[in-house]
């Protein structure tokens, strides 16, 4: 079976990266920048939240071994996608969250995933579920970011 592709933000890339590189099944991951207008953006420009990009993970996997739909597990259990456009400290459109599908199957999912955890929390869910564009690569030093730093 081929690799596949899914892309998730849910706010600062250093700690979602990490999460997702550590299931079983993941064959890549790359921190970057997805959903905004400016071709080419950098961390910098990013940070003004002006682009309209999200920091964002693209997750490489194998589905023979993990599941679209555990990765949605994971991505539900990492962040809070009640809070919008912020996740702890961090503040800004930037850090929102945000599943961005490849397919129509992936979209199918993570609109079904909603409705199965949506009973979880006390307010409502503001995670965005949307068509993936183009994904940017963050800079090399912001790839495996936590990992660097042990």
């Amino acid at each position: 079976m081929m690799n596949r592709v899914a892309t998730f933000a849910a706010g600062c890339f250093w700690g979602v990266e990490a999460a997702f590189r550590r299931l079983e099944g993941v064959v890549e991951t790359t921190a970057g920048y997805t959903g905004g207008t400016v071709g080419e953006p950098t961390y910098r420009e990013v940070c003004t939240g002006r682009t309209g990009h999200a920091e964002a993970v693209r997750v490489v996997y194998d589905p023979s071994r993990v599941s679209y739909r555990d990765l949605l597990t994971v991505f539900w259990d990492i962040h809070d996608p009640t809070t919008r456009e912020r996740q702890g400290p961090d503040v800004g459109n930037q850090y929102r969250s945000a599943v961005f599908c490849h397919d129509v199957e992936q979209e199918s999912a993570a609109r079904a995933s909603v409705k199965r955890i949506s009973g979880r929390y006390a307010r409502d869910i503001v995670t965005e579920i949307v068509a993936a564009g183009t994904f940017h690569p963050a800079e090399d030093y912001h790839q495996q970011y936590l990992e660097k730093r042990r």
